[in-house]
């Protein structure tokens, strides 16, 4: 499988009653037509139509490149 890519979405935020920071990680298959994206690069992906059973997403732009 080498179109597909696995993005991590990383959001902290501060729970309402307990005031503690919580970490949440959600992920997102998406499809990378070029083959242009590498593991550890940070990507915009957007919504798109049902490529497969898991991917829904799309690789739009590679926003900054990790060597």
């Amino acid at each position: 499988m080498d179109k597909p890519w696995f993005v991590a979405v990383d959001v902290s935020k501060r729970h309402r009653l307990y005031d503690k920071v919580v970490h949440m990680t959600r992920k997102f298959y998406a499809h990378d037509e070029e083959n242009t994206a590498h593991e550890g690069d940070l990507v915009q992906i957007v919504e798109s139509r049902p490529i497969s059973k898991t991917k829904r997403w799309a690789l739009e732009t590679i926003v900054e490149k990790r060597s």
